[in-house]
């Protein structure tokens, strides 16, 4: 079996404009390498999204590669130094829009299986990748879970390969990861002219005294391997066009990563409470309106087995010890925690999401390497 080289599947990948949710033929390219290594490809189409399940093997342990295909927009092209869906090499680096997050990663896992199904290979392997990672979450791996259990098809260990890394191939493993919850606020007033105030119902300073009484206290102090929660005000927005007149609304969006102190529903109510305690200082028919949306739980995955072995492949090829942590934004590792032990390790994720992402070439087959010593030693 020829192996597959992740750099030029990284390139292959990025030349594939597959911005959420579009997956632009990316899952049709690795199902064309995956079936001619002897796996079973499983296409999952859900509403907009496309996703894919492939497994070798029937026996235990299946150990799962999960990640996506889907990319955030490159914002203003003319910002880029090099053409962000080439997929070109330049001074060491693969250029491109998800060169980091995540097709590297994905290219990496690919190749990684390729040399690994070269000899005989006792146990089973799988990936579950979607188009939905940047987008809704609604409709990828949410889903594909849910599949997987009509199955009843088992996955022993799952690895992420999203980007891990602060700076350095090595340094990071994520074991767990805080929770998320938005908070949309709206307040309705009554619109005036600003000399007359009295005749009107200014909705901007209510809204502003629930922000900042959200803001005055800490959420928590953290805990072990977990940072302090924090509530980040991520949009104010009143859309008044004029200078003499008191808008009839006033809106804006706050979300708060949060720890195992809380969960999502203990801090719905902790949002409702305090809304109910600024209300009282406000005119009375005012209109609140604030909904929440929880995008996922906190949780840290305690599984030794899992962290060794990861840890443990990472520390030979690297030669670091990569720190097990928790910090980080979210991923589908939030949804996989239900159905398995998962781990988190891939490239650098300071290029992630930027004008000119890029990933060293030299970062590519060592993550390959990484994760082919993972498989031959489940």
């Amino acid at each position: 079996m020829k192996s597959i080289d992740p750099v030029a599947l990284t390139q292959e990948l990025i030349q594939r404009p597959s911005v959420t949710p579009d997956d632009a033929g990316c899952l049709d390219l690795i199902s064309k390498h995956l079936e001619s290594m002897g796996f079973v490809c499983h296409r999952l189409p859900f509403e907009d999204v496309d996703n894919l399940y492939a497994r070798f093997g029937t026996s235990e342990p299946n150990f799962c590669f999960a990640g996506h295909t889907d990319v955030v927009p490159i914002g203003d092209k003319s910002r880029w130094s090099m053409d962000p869906f080439g997929g070109e090499i330049k001074d060491g680096y693969v250029w491109g829009r998800g060169a980091v997050d995540m097709k590297g990663g994905i290219a990496c896992f690919v190749a990684a299986v390729s040399e690994v199904l070269s000899s005989n290979y006792l146990g089973s392997i799988s990936l579950l990748l979607t188009s939905d990672e940047e987008g809704p979450a609604v409709n990828g791996t949410v889903k594909a879970i849910e599949w997987l259990k009509q199955r009843n098809e088992k996955i022993t260990y799952c690895l992420v390969g999203e980007p891990t890394n602060p700076t350095e191939l090595g340094q990071m493993v994520k074991v767990g990861r805080r929770g998320s919850i938005t908070g949309s606020i709206t307040v309705i007033g009554k619109t005036g002219h600003v000399a007359y105030p009295h005749f009107a119902a200014n909705p901007i300073p209510p809204l502003m005294d629930y922000l900042q009484t959200l803001l005055a206290d800490p959420l928590d102090k953290g805990m072990q391997d977990f940072q302090p929660s924090n509530l980040e005000v991520t949009t104010f927005d009143v859309g008044n066009p004029t200078t003499n007149v008191i808008p009839a609304k006033a809106s804006a969006i706050f979300n708060i990563r949060f720890n195992p102190v809380h969960n999502g529903a203990s801090l719905k109510t902790y949002l409702n409470e305090k809304l109910e305690s600024v209300k009282v200082r406000h005119q009375s028919d005012l209109e609140w309106n604030l909904e929440c949306s929880i995008s996922g739980e906190s949780f840290l995955t305690h599984h030794e087995t899992l962290r060794k072995l990861i840890g443990d492949a990472v520390a030979e090829v690297t030669g670091k010890t990569p720190e097990f942590s928790t910090t980080g934004g979210t991923s589908d590792a939030r949804f996989l925690k239900d159905i398995c032990p998962v781990v988190e390790f891939g490239l650098i994720n300071k290029e992630a999401h930027q004008v000119d992402e890029k990933v060293l070439v030299e970062d590519l087959y060592a993550l390959t390497k990484v994760y082919k010593k993972i498989l031959q030693s489940v």
